[in-house]
């Protein structure tokens, strides 16, 4: 089973306005330290149909916010997304269209494409969601190691990749199970389920299902 972990490899659409950081960076973890930046200049090139809620809050059409979610800008909202009670978007985060952020949700510097679901206490820190990702309850991203050293990515290589804080990174249709955790650079492929309470860790590979943090097998 081969461990992908190439931007193009997991990810098979973007939003137009994602498109050319996607593009750019052969790998997904190289765009974490590009958010913040990338944001700012789409604020201020504007997007047709979104309009600016609050400083560099940029929200689309259709977007429904509840009055005590909190929104930190520089952040984007795609059309048609839900933003629950207590949520709390801490800036440096985009997201594609139809997406559901959950209550009492945190995230941060961090890109979700379209229709990804983190519906309930999630923690989502630099971290890059594909298209229809979903994180279940309790769901946890952990974005730095406990020695506070640059993340290893664990693949069929080890990739260096001069980061200290990167998170989760699902690949389209990526299912993560309630109550498990996320470990720094962790990369789960295409259409990969993930039981509850598994504590992931190194490169899932596309279609399996994850039983424990090493028990893979092949979806049939």
């Amino acid at each position: 089973m081969n461990k992908l972990v190439k931007t193009k490899e997991l990810y098979s659409s973007t939003p137009d306005y994602l498109a050319p950081l996607f593009s750019s960076c052969e790998y997904p973890w190289e765009m974490l330290p590009k958010i913040k930046g990338y944001i700012l200049e789409l604020i201020e090139k504007g997007i047709p149909g979104y309009t600016l809620i609050s400083d560099n809050v940029l929200v689309g059409e259709n977007v429904k916010i509840y009055p005590t979610a909190t929104i930190e800008g520089p952040t984007i909202i795609g059309s048609n997304c839900e933003v629950r009670p207590g949520a709390f978007i801490r800036g440096s985060v985009i997201t594609g269209s139809g997406c559901v952020i959950g209550n009492s949700s945190e995230l941060k510097n961090c890109i979700l494409l379209d229709k990804v679901q983190i519906p309930h206490y999630n923690y989502i820190g630099d971290s890059v969601l594909g298209n229809k990702a979903h994180t279940g309850a309790g769901t946890i991203c952990s974005n730095l190691k406990s020695d506070g050293k640059p993340v290893v990515i664990h693949g069929d290589v080890d990739y260096e990749t001069g980061l200290r804080k990167i998170g989760g990174i699902l690949a389209d249709g990526a299912d993560v199970g309630c109550g498990s955790v996320i470990n720094p650079g962790t990369v789960i492929g295409k259409n990969t389920s993930v039981y509850p309470l598994t504590s992931l860790r190194g490169v899932y590979p596309a279609d399996c299902i994850v039983k424990a943090t090493k028990t893979v097998v092949k979806r049939v």
